[in-house]
């Protein structure tokens, strides 16, 4: 069973940083492609940076490019997103995705309509102005 466990959420002044982790267990690590998306109140969900682990592609959505970083860990079995430059409309809470089947940028583009993805539940980034 794929689990997903988020980590490193909380609030922050705008301007500040915060690096989110995604601990993963229960499937082949290396085999799936991780992302993280987010939503925000009364937004849709957006899928904002993912990572292929196996081919190490990578996708930004154009709101954080520039801004986030995401990484992966094999060892550990983790994904990381460094969230640097905050801004107020970066307030959302951030979920974790896992999925076999797609590549990077293809996760982050139709990951918010994909059905089959395995989701975390989420941590909380609240940016202060």
């Amino acid at each position: 069973e794929v689990q997903l466990v988020e980590s490193g959420g909380g609030l922050v002044q705008a301007g500040g940083s915060l690096r989110l982790s995604c601990a993963a267990s229960g499937f082949t690590f290396s085999d799936y492609t991780i992302g993280w998306f987010r939503q925000a109140p009364g937004k849709e969900r957006e899928g904002i940076s993912c990572i292929g682990i196996s081919d190490g592609s990578i996708y930004y959505a154009d709101s954080v490019k520039g801004r986030f970083t995401i990484s992966s860990d094999n060892a550990k079995n983790t994904v990381y997103l460094q969230m640097n430059s905050l801004k107020p409309e970066d307030t959302a809470v951030y979920y974790c995705v896992a999925d076999r089947a797609l590549n990077a940028h293809a996760m982050g583009v139709m990951g918010p309509y994909y059905e089959m993805l395995s989701w975390g539940k989420g941590t909380l980034v609240t940016v202060s102005s």
